[in-house]
C-alpha cells in the first residue's frame, strides 16, 4: 500500500479521500490547522504551514511520495529534500516555471503558447507608464506570488485607478517586483481543462469547461464548453505541449480565454487538482481527484470522458461571518434531479469562502439549461 504526503489540508486534498481509498492508497496531510477539511480523512498529519520545509521532511519520512494541493511552498527550501531522494510529483523542476506568475508567462510564451501580452511591474516608472500607455485601460494588475480566488488581481481602469494603486503599493510593500501588469481582455468565454501526465508520460485531457465569475472568483462550471472542434483541438494541443515539456506527473488545471474573434489565450496554470474539475467526481468516469493519485503513484491513467452528456458545477460561497446552520438549505439543493452536493466541512465561514459545491447531472448538453439550473441553486443558496 502506497503512502502519498500532501502537502496542504484543504478541500482538494479532502477529496482525495474517496479516490484513496478505491485505490489502497494511505494519505498523510501537511497542514496548519487541525480545523482543515482533509484532517478527518488522513492516515496522519503533520501540523505545521505548508511552507515549512522542515515539515516536510517529516512528512517525507512517514510516506513514498509528496505531492500537492497548493503552490504556496518553498521551493528552495524543498530541493534540499529533492537531493536527498525524496520524490515529489509533479517535482520540483516541473513546479519551478509555474509558481512566480510572471515567470510561468515567459514560460509559457517561450514555448511559443498563445499568451495575453504582460509585464514585470519594476522600480522604472517611466518604462512602465509608458507600456500601459500602449496596452491602453484597462488593465490588469497581478500579485506574482500566492493570488487565488480573486485575491491579489485587479482590474485598473483608469489612469486615476492606477496611481491609487501604485501608491497603495509603495506604503504596503515598496516593491513594484512582487507584482505584473498584462493587457485586459475582453473574452467571450472563460474556459478550461484539466489534464493528467503519467510517470510513463500518457497524457489525458478531460472535456474543456465553461468556467464563470464574479470578481475573479469561480462561481459555476459548464462541462462541456459550447465551444468548436478547432478550438477544442487546440487547447488539447496547449495541454499536451505544456504538461510534456515540463514533464509533469499529475494533475494540472489549465485556465483560458475565448476572445471575440475565437482566438483561445492561455491564463494561467495551476499544478494540482483545480476547482474547475470538481465536477469530475460525479460526472467523469475518473475524477480528477482519482486520476491525479493514479498519476503520482505510477498507476495507469483512467478514463476521463463524461457519464452524463452535460453537468454544471456550481461553488457554494460564505455571504457572512457567523455559524449559520447551512443544513436546510443543502437540504433543499440535494431534492434537485440529478444533484450531488459536497460539504466541505469549513469551520470558519466567512464571505466568498468556498463551503462546498453542487453539481447536475444533465441529459443533454444546452447552456441555455445548465445556466437556468445555475441559477436556481444560488437562488437557494444565497440570500435575496
Amino acid at each position: 500500500m502506497k503512502r502519498v504526503g500532501v502537502i496542504g489540508g484543504g478541500q482538494l486534498a479532502w477529496m482525495m479521500a474517496d479516490a484513496a481509498n478505491k485505490l489502497g492508497v494511505e494519505l498523510v496531510v501537511q497542514t496548519p490547522s487541525q480545523d482543515d477539511p482533509a484532517v478527518s480523512i488522513a492516515q496522519e498529519t503533520v501540523f505545521a504551514p505548508v511552507d515549512d520545509a522542515i515539515a516536510t521532511e517529516i512528512l517525507a519520512k512517514k510516506c513514498d511520495i509528496i505531492t500537492f494541493e497548493n503552490e504556496f511552498v518553498d521551493l528552495q527550501a524543498l530541493s534540499l529534500l529533492a537531493n536527498q531522494q525524496v520524490c515529489f510529483r509533479p517535482s520540483l523542476t516541473a513546479l519551478a516555471p509555474l509558481l512566480d506568475k510572471y515567470h510561468q508567462r515567459c514560460y509559457l510564451k517561450d514555448l511559443g503558447l498563445p499568451v495575453p501580452d504582460f509585464f514585470a511591474l519594476d522600480q522604472d516608472l517611466d518604462r512602465v507608464e509608458s507600456k500601459i500607455a500602449s496596452l491602453g485601460f484597462p488593465v490588469v494588475l497581478k500579485s506574482r506570488r500566492h493570488g487565488y480566488d480573486g485575491q491579489g488581481t485587479f482590474i485598473i481602469a483608469d489612469k486615476e485607478t492606477w496611481q491609487q494603486k501604485l501608491n497603495l503599493i509603495h506604503n504596503q510593500t515598496a516593491n513594484q517586483s512582487l507584482y505584473l501588469i498584462e493587457e485586459f481582455v475582453p473574452f467571450t468565454q472563460e474556459l478550461a481543462i484539466i489534464a493528467a501526465r503519467s510517470v510513463d508520460g500518457e497524457i489525458v485531457n478531460y472535456p474543456v469547461v465553461e468556467t464563470q465569475q464574479q470578481q475573479q472568483v469561480c462561481r459555476r462550471v459548464i462541462a462541456p464548453a459550447a465551444i468548436t472542434t478547432q478550438q477544442g483541438a487546440k487547447i488539447a494541443a496547449i495541454a499536451h505541449t505544456l504538461l510534456h515539456n515540463l514533464q509533469a506527473v499529475g494533475i494540472f488545471g489549465i485556465e483560458l480565454f475565448l476572445t471575440i474573434d475565437g482566438q483561445v489565450l492561455v491564463n494561467e496554470i495551476a499544478p494540482r487538482t483545480h476547482n474547475s474539475g470538481h465536477f469530475s467526481l460525479d460526472a467523469c468516469q475518473t475524477s480528477q481527484f482519482e486520476q491525479h493519485l493514479r498519476a503520482v503513484c505510477g498507476l495507469p491513467l483512467g478514463d476521463p470522458s463524461m457519464k452524463a452528456d452535460a453537468a454544471v458545477m456550481v461553488n457554494l460561497l460564505g455571504y457572512e461571518n457567523s455559524q449559520i446552520d447551512y443544513k436546510n438549505k443543502l437540504q433543499q439543493l440535494t431534492a434537485i434531479p440529478q444533484t450531488h452536493v459536497h460539504w466541505y466541512g469549513k469551520t470558519e465561514l466567512r464571505p466568498g469562502r468556498k463551503l462546498g459545491h453542487v453539481t447536475v447531472l444533465l441529459e443533454h448538453q444546452h447552456r441555455d439549461t445548465a445556466i437556468a439550473i445555475a441559477q436556481n441553486i444560488e437562488s437557494i443558496w444565497y440570500p435575496s
